[in-house]
């Protein structure tokens, strides 16, 4: 009995996603950057992502197949436009510069914010990283 007991309470502590379409459920920011930079863009699904002693983050898909991530605080760490382009607001100004001098002809497809920097994928499969300011550090051609 002891052991069925601590099983439930264990159970209950455990973290867990819920499902949503609701843009309600996303944080303030979140759904400010949704209407920002996707105005037209069609939630097909919202994961709120519980994390044991990790605060929640929040995953967005649109149903033209983009995904975009969100920290507890509704700041965007992700967004994967699969072929479209990036938006570029999310682009910052240094990395743009260097992508219109280097990569004129390809677009970004898919942008990550990490505390080290960016990491891009452009639509010919390079993957491009950049530190926090936007100086470029490394690119990966391999696909």
């Amino acid at each position: 009995m002891a052991l069925s007991l601590a099983s439930v309470f264990t159970a209950a502590a455990l973290p867990f996603d819920k499902y949503t379409i609701d843009r309600s459920e996303l944080p303030q920011e979140a759904q400010e950057f949704l209407s920002t930079h996707f105005p037209k863009g069609k939630v097909s699904m919202i994961k709120v992502d519980k994390h044991l002693l990790k605060k929640t983050d929040y995953d967005v898909k649109l149903v033209n197949g983009t995904k975009i991530e969100f920290s507890n605080a509704g700041k965007w760490t992700s967004v994967d436009c699969k072929t479209k382009a990036v938006p570029d607001a999310l682009i910052i100004k240094a990395i743009q510069r260097y992508l219109k001098k280097n990569f004129a002809d390809e677009k970004v497809v898919k942008i990550e914010k990490k505390a080290s920097g960016y990491e891009l994928e452009l639509s010919d499969g390079v993957e491009l990283k950049f530190d926090r300011l936007g100086t470029f550090k490394s690119a990966d051609f391999d696909d």
